[in-house]
């Protein structure tokens, strides 16, 4: 080859080069000592750290779903050549932000976001390990599960093999609309974001032993929307034998009582589109053509109308043939073993006790005289604060939206002969011991990590290390066995008809106790098993 041609390939490589930086494609090849795997799709290079633990990041589990493939079920990612760098996160799934919790999640979002994390405690893996499969928070929102939260920890320094995994969010993961009905095979639209986490379940199923996870051993786990998901994915045929047991941190499919039909989603989807002037006969292309952003927007304007798109499942007769409450209080959710939980306070609800009333009153109706007794709201009463749970509008709040749901749960699925474990978190964030134990207090724990700054950070000590000790020992016993219980953990007894559980305390003890707020929350399970046998979901047309 001469001299300027040479060169010229020399220009040319750095050119194309730079233009796959620019890109964003992945590199395809392995450095010396990255550990490679193989999945379904191709080769992959991770990253083994120096305390001997294994990363694989930013790992496609499906095709981004932009184009004709927003609003689509999850298309299994094209198989590639060579060997993908995997040591880096994929970008969060696109979101409006909602607050400093998500902010920077929000700022570097996008809709190619559908990508998940495997983490191992040594590498290589000599012996097949559980798996522990995270589904983040956010309201269904917001969040990701690219965050150092959920991979830095302790967690699974306790033998398990950790999948974190991303999900659409918002419009994206949730829209339903006649057209996309009319497209699907499945005659079916919405609920992306569940048919997201199915196919990670999905890929996990079909790749995680080459992690060295049993794939025959996988424990889904969830936070506050996360934890809703968990319990929806319980109910949902097309998960059905993807998972062995589950664990539902502050959350619960009672989110899903009003849950709409099909059809009553549908019509939300078309007005949305109308209030955006798309054109009658194209809704769906003029949706597809506008970008992320504006659509966020657009969501963002919209909250406050009547038409007001919310992310939620709808009963769809495909990803959902039947409301997921209604499936838990017949007993035909998943028979497996399940952990069901709260932290004591959640979030800060101000309210006065008059505002209290009226809100009791629109909500238990003909029960409201009892839940007024039982919040010392009767005849004027004024109510009084607890050491433990708060003012008693914040006992309300946690009450109606955490706490009792959470009994519901445990009796449903303990009344359908499944084990079950109830829990409560008292322990309150080092520094946070005025608001008590809040929404998010659990997450330092149950990972292991301690954050430096944000809104679940602080002066974390001895007694903080202890907890997260326990609860890391009980969340992988049960990942392993089904059971929380064994060497080095207090006793923690099943719900069954003694409506057990343990609360963890602030001075850090395990302690065993039984009908947790039966007084407020034997209320609550009789209003909505009323409401549930009335079938008030199947009347949101």
């Amino acid at each position: 080859m001469k001299q300027g041609s040479s060169k010229l390939m020399v220009a040319l490589s750095f050119l194309l080069t730079a233009v796959f930086f620019q890109l964003g494609m992945p590199s395809l090849h392995a450095a010396d000592g990255d550990p490679v795997v193989s999945i379904t799709s191709g080769k992959i290079a991770g990253h083994v750290l120096q305390n001997g633990r294994a990363e694989f990041l930013g790992i496609p589990y499906a095709q981004p779903p932009v184009g004709d493939l927003r609003w689509h079920e999850p298309v299994p990612p094209k198989p590639w050549d060579g060997v993908r760098d995997a040591k880096a996160f994929g970008s969060p799934c696109a979101q409006n932000i909602a607050g400093d919790w998500n902010r920077h999640d929000a700022e570097i979002s996008k809709e190619d976001c559908l990508y998940l994390n495997v983490i191992a405690p040594k590498w290589p893996v000599k012996k097949p390990l559980p798996v522990m499969f995270w589904i983040h928070g956010g309201a269904n929102t917001g969040g990701t599960a690219s965050a150092h939260l959920y991979k830095d920890g302790t967690l699974v320094d306790h033998g398990i093999i950790l999948v974190t995994a991303n999900y659409r969010l918002d419009i994206f993961g949730f829209f339903a609309h006649p057209e996309l009905t009319q497209e699907s095979s499945h005659h079916a639209s919405g609920n992306y974001a569940i048919l997201d986490q199915i196919a990670a379940l999905k890929w996990v199923h079909d790749n995680i032993a080459q992690f060295g996870g049993d794939p025959n051993n996988v424990t889904v786990f969830g936070q506050s929307a996360g934890a809703y998901d968990a319990g929806l994915l319980m109910t949902s045929p097309l998960a059905k034998g993807l998972f062995q047991r589950a664990i539902e941190e502050s959350g619960s499919v009672t989110f899903a009582a009003e849950a709409l039909t099909l059809t009553r989603a549908e019509q939300v989807g078309s007005d949305f589109a109308a209030n955006l002037k798309a054109p009658q006969q194209a809704q769906l292309k003029y949706l597809r053509s506008m970008s992320a952003k504006d659509l966020l927007v657009a969501v963002q304007n919209a909250q406050r109308s009547p038409n007001a798109f919310h992310a939620d499942v709808n009963i769809d007769g495909y990803v959902f043939p039947a409301s997921p409450a209604e499936v838990f209080a017949h007993g035909k959710q998943a028979s497996i073993p399940l952990i069901v939980g709260n932290n004591s306070t959640e979030f800060d609800f101000p309210a006065s006790p008059d505002e209290l009333r009226q809100r009791i009153g629109e909500i238990y109706k003909l029960l409201a005289p009892r839940a007024l007794e039982a919040y010392g709201l009767s005849n004027g009463g004024q109510g009084t604060t607890d050491p433990v749970y708060g003012t008693v509008a914040n006992q309300w709040s946690a009450d109606l939206i955490f706490r009792c749901p959470a009994t519901a749960v445990a009796a449903w699925h303990s009344a359908a002969h499944h084990p079950t474990y109830e829990y409560q978190l008292e322990h309150a964030i080092p520094g946070q011991e005025k608001q008590g134990a809040v929404h998010s207090a659990d997450l330092p724990y149950v990972f292991g990590f301690y954050p430096e700054t944000g809104n679940i950070s602080g002066p974390f000590g001895a007694t903080d290390f202890k907890i997260a000790d326990t609860i890391e020992k009980y969340w992988t016993n049960f990942a392993r066995t089904g059971n929380p219980n064994g060497d080095g953990v207090a006793e923690w007894p099943e719900f069954d008809g003694t409506q057990s559980y343990i609360a963890i305390t602030e001075a850090g003890n395990v302690v065993s106790q039984t009908k947790l707020r039966d007084a407020q929350c034997s209320i609550f399970r009789q209003a909505i098993n009323f409401r549930l046998a009335r079938g008030s979901n199947s009347q949101q047309q």
